[in-house]
């Protein structure tokens, strides 16, 4: 976490921008542009001289569009990459390689007219943040803060491209100075159009665009969390396979709960109480607290409440671990993946937890 981006915040004041737990239908047509309202969180694009050349994030950036996430963005041929590949072969009927054979990409790239990245400028209501350098990490100290948002304005941009502010850094070099009207390359994740949802009293349009996740997702029917795997699937009621993410499964100490189970209710943009006697790591001296929401907080942006008292599918305020750490029991995914999730499930979803 040692690499830095330079941040320019609408003041003109520069700084260094910082680099970066569980328990608690169809597609509507487009309105003309004329007719749609201004969306001030839209980027831009800028004049490109030219996009470096990495198949592989073109081929993440393409799976995450699909539908099948890679979890973050990194252009790296890793383990999340081939189990979205894998994924999306199945979907589509191929043979379930977990590589980028002929096929799978003639598959993938269909109406997909992208080089993987794109220069955008960055818009003012986004740079305006607010950001909160100093919020910290541990729970009692989280409590202090009446909202968990991003610590930086890389942070941010990172979960609004679906990647990390280290990638961020390799495709712009250290120098680059983010700020309002300021121009930095991105993975080529496009604007979402802001969601027209009725007495949004806790801001979900707006979370929504500034993760980059369409409020139109398709229904799922059903979802399945495989802990062999590390991923969920969603399936349609003909059981096809419609999206994947990957996903952290609990631990040795709290495995997840294998069984069928249901979705009893949503919370968007969360807040959390931490009770540390669900918690067998807690320390003797940790005490009850509330938390206010915000994607930096313990469960991210969702929390998907299950029929298993205690449990739920929620977000992360660490995205880049995603598969790498253990959970206490529930399934964790980025927040781009819960949101979009949250789109597609409903109050009595059924959810099933295998081996």
């Amino acid at each position: 976490m040692g690499s830095r981006l330079k941040l320019l915040l609408p003041s003109s004041l520069v700084l260094c921008a910082l680099l970066a737990a569980c328990n608690s239908q169809p597609r509507k047509p487009e309105a003309p542009a004329s007719s749609a309202p201004a969306n001030p969180l839209a980027f831009g694009d800028a004049r490109d001289a030219g996009a470096p050349d990495n198949p592989v994030l073109r081929g993440q950036v393409a799976l995450d569009r699909r539908g099948f996430s890679p979890g973050v963005i990194d252009g790296k041929d890793n383990a999340a990459t081939a189990l979205a590949l894998r994924g999306f072969q199945q979907a589509q009927g191929l043979p379930t390689t977990g590589k980028f054979d002929p096929a799978t990409q003639q598959a993938l790239f269909a109406g997909i007219d992208s080089t993987g990245t794109r220069l955008v400028v960055i818009p003012v209501a986004f740079a305006r943040g607010p950001f909160h350098p100093d919020l910290p990490r541990d729970i009692a100290g989280q409590a202090r803060f009446d909202h968990l948002g991003y610590r930086s304005m890389s942070e941010a941009l990172a979960e609004r491209f679906h990647t990390t502010p280290e990638m961020l850094l390799a495709l712009n070099g250290p120098g680059t100075v983010l700020g309002a009207g300021r121009k930095v390359r991105v993975p080529d994740i496009p604007d979402a159009a802001p969601a027209q949802i009725r007495d949004d009293k806790t801001g979900w349009a707006d979370t929504l665009v500034r993760l980059g996740v369409s409020g139109d997702q398709p229904h799922a029917d059903h979802i399945v969390v495989d802990r062999s795997d590390g991923a969920l699937r969603a399936f349609d009621t003909q059981d096809r396979l419609i999206a994947q993410f990957p996903v952290t499964t609990g631990s040795a100490h709290d495995p997840l709960p294998i069984g069928t189970w249901k979705i009893v209710g949503e919370a968007r943009n969360p807040d959390y109480h931490f009770n540390p006697d669900l918690f067998w790591d807690a320390k003797k001296s940790a005490k009850d607290k509330l938390l206010q929401p915000g994607p930096n907080g313990p469960v991210g942006v969702v929390w998907l409440d299950l029929s298993k008292a205690h449990y739920g599918i929620h977000g992360t305020p660490e995205p880049q671990n995603i598969g790498k750490t253990e959970s206490h029991g529930c399934v964790r995914l980025t927040n781009w993946d819960a949101a979009r999730l949250a789109q597609m499930v409903s109050p009595g979803t059924k959810v099933v937890f295998q081996i």
